[in-house]
């Protein structure tokens, strides 16, 4: 169902290029919102605009560049003169031991998936505070509620994903919403950057029964949907097989 025009948003997707992201922004500019979508690849966003013409807009972006986050957001208040969502989706899950002492993919889940967001907020809340309306939309996982064997640095920085997003809400005007959504087990590549063997077998088991990423893209529509004075503040959406 399309959105009504008065009712469209400039919504901002990070990690657009494939999974949650990309059916997250299809999902949205097919309900009539203006979607910039952020990813480092860039051919797969032009695939993704291209079944989309004219609603949504490919940007390259980079969440772990600070200065790239915010040309990001320029980029859309450049081309609609506003912007009012910000999805958080960009992350990484490269799971392992602690003692497999992978540290080199410790920094790089920290780097994307709590500074990534932590720059999203800087680049994006001046702005929402300049227009007087906004909303932010961080996915986070089951992970920050939750921490099992090989999951510990990956659990850790969702948990830090779901306090600071928690933190960002409390300290927001009411003009601001501010939305986490913690997927379960969903269909994507993160499995496909496990590098230790056990961690990958046993994810390979943890997936068997995965729902698919729009599950997660309609919990986010949902959000974006209430009034003004509605602020859904978490959604945690899984498989129904996942206990």
């Amino acid at each position: 169902m399309s959105t009504d025009q008065h009712e469209s948003k400039v919504v901002l997707v990070t990690g657009a290029s494939s999974g949650i992201g990309a059916a997250t922004a299809a999902r949205l500019a097919a309900e009539g919102h203006r979607v910039v979508a952020g990813a480092r690849r860039t051919g797969r966003l032009r695939d993704l605009a291209a079944r989309s013409p004219g609603v949504l807009h490919p940007v390259p972006v980079d969440v772990t560049d600070r200065d790239d986050v915010r040309a990001f957001v320029e980029a859309a208040r450049d081309r609609f003169g506003r912007a009012d969502v910000l999805v958080a989706n960009a992350g990484v899950m490269p799971l392992s031991r602690l003692d497999s002492l992978l540290v080199d993919e410790w920094d790089r889940m920290i780097d994307v998936n709590v500074r990534g967001l932590l720059h999203g907020i800087a680049a994006a809340l001046p702005v929402f505070t300049e227009q007087g309306s906004g909303h932010f939309v961080t996915v986070a996982s089951i992970g920050a509620h939750q921490v099992v064997p090989t999951g510990a640095v990956y659990s850790g920085t969702k948990y830090a994903a779901w306090a600071i997003t928690e933190g960002l809400r409390q300290e927001s005007d009411p003009s601001i919403r501010v939305t986490t959504v913690s997927p379960g087990v969903v269909t994507s590549e993160l499995a496909g950057t496990i590098t230790e063997p056990g961690a990958a077998a046993a994810m390979r088991e943890y997936r068997a029964h995965a729902i698919e990423p729009d599950a997660i893209a309609a919990a986010v529509s949902y959000a974006l949907a209430q009034p003004p004075d509605v602020d859904v503040n978490e959604i945690v959406v899984r498989p129904a097989r996942q206990r």
